[in-house]
């Protein structure tokens, strides 16, 4: 009886009361204690309301049911369908829209949609990776910033190849503690190739010289990722750096440079395709047919041969870096030895000399640093130590 009465009211109310009466239906159809007959009345009401011409009705009726695993599947499945104002509600938080469901609304739904799809709590992998493929950069956005949502590595990279440029993803996706060193090397080359770019347009470097500074800059991020890095991370990382062509004999001598072994075996054992064991084995061995034969495999420049059986022997010497912060850093000691002989050494290309001068500057430059800061945090100490004796 009370359907009935709604249907013959709604006919002449305001879009407003409509709402309201709309949502109160909806209400009673989830929480009262109605007998079939006015549930199924009650329904029929309801979807009736689905072609309301206001969209102020179909928006009550998805506030009522978008958290609901009660809800009538078939309204839901129409409001998710609707227009953006209408179906964000539901797309969000309703529990009743299946993997199918959302990938497909991924793939024909505007930026508002995927956004609120991005949202959603317990996201599974195979609908972030339809936003990846085909999200708006906002969406993207969302997803990242979605502590529930699970992403395969590919997806991460995904966003990174279609999104990478934009300055709000790059720093979003470098705060994940978890995000993998393969994609934060990825968002670094794109971070470079931007700024290069940039530079170049405003005509402040050119071409080449951009280049080498991206480049350059490339390396050393590299090995700031590669400290921090262990494992099936590590072994990510160098496989994405050989795939980008990254993978370089420079990239490598200043991975043994900065004596971060464990970059240094990784990038060997990728390159020669030798199990991690035995690379690990030979350059243990301590001689240099060994180490030559394993470089030689490596398909690395017979030229650089000595500068890498020279900073092997110097790293045997004075240790292995044993923290994150040392192993991203080239150690001045290695580089002049390693400078040095390959002055003398007739077999040195002059582009492996240009290399070792320019770290040997960057080595130098960067013990100046740190020398300084030591300096000026032992000032400062003795400055408070001063003041509390004075006090």
């Amino acid at each position: 009886m009370i359907v009935r009465q709604f249907i013959s009211w709604v006919r002449t109310a305001s879009a407003g009361e409509r709402a309201e009466a709309t949502r109160s239906l909806a209400r009673a159809w989830l929480i009262s204690d109605l007998s079939e007959d006015d549930r199924a009345a009650a329904e029929g009401a309801l979807l009736m309301m689905l072609d309301d011409p206001s969209p102020l009705v179909r928006k009550a009726m998805a506030d009522v049911f978008a958290r609901s695993g009660e809800a009538p599947a078939a309204i839901v499945q129409a409001l998710a369908l609707d227009q953006p104002s209408v179906a964000v509600s539901i797309l969000e938080h309703s529990p009743l829209l299946i993997d199918a469901d959302l990938v497909d609304i991924v793939a024909t739904g505007d930026c508002e949609t995927q956004c609120a799809i991005a949202r959603r709590i317990s996201l599974p992998a195979s609908v972030g990776a339809a936003i990846a493929e085909v999200g708006s950069a906002a969406a993207a956005l969302e997803l990242i910033e979605n502590p529930y949502a699970e992403l395969a590595p590919f997806s991460w990279d995904r966003i990174v190849e279609r999104h990478g440029h934009l300055a709000a993803i790059r720093e979003s996706m470098l705060l994940l503690d978890d995000l993998p060193a393969a994609t934060r090397a990825a968002l670094v080359a794109k971070l470079s190739e931007t700024l290069a770019q940039f530079v170049v347009a405003r005509n402040w470097l050119s071409a080449d010289r951009a280049g080498r500074l991206a480049s350059e800059a490339r390396d050393r991020s590299a090995l700031n990722i590669a400290a921090r890095s262990r494992g099936d991370d590590m072994r990510g990382l160098v496989s994405h750096l050989r795939e980008t062509g990254q993978l370089s004999a420079g990239l490598i001598l200043r991975a043994l440079l900065s004596a971060n072994l464990e970059l240094f075996e990784a990038a060997l054992a990728e390159l020669s395709e030798l199990p991690l064991a035995r690379v690990s084995s030979l350059l243990h061995d301590r001689g240099s047919a060994s180490l030559e034969a394993l470089l030689r495999r490596a398909g690395l420049p017979e030229s650089t041969f000595a500068a890498f059986r020279v900073a092997l022997e110097v790293c045997h010497e004075i240790g292995f870096a044993d923290s994150a912060g040392t192993a991203a850093r080239l150690r001045r000691r290695m580089v002049e030895r390693v400078l040095t002989q390959c002055e003398t050494d007739g077999n040195a290309t002059e582009q492996l000399l240009i290399l070792l001068r320019r770290f040997a500057t960057e080595s130098a430059r960067e013990e100046a640093r740190l020398f300084c800061e030591e300096l000026a945090a032992e000032a400062a100490l003795a400055r408070q130590h001063h003041e509390l004796i004075a006090a």
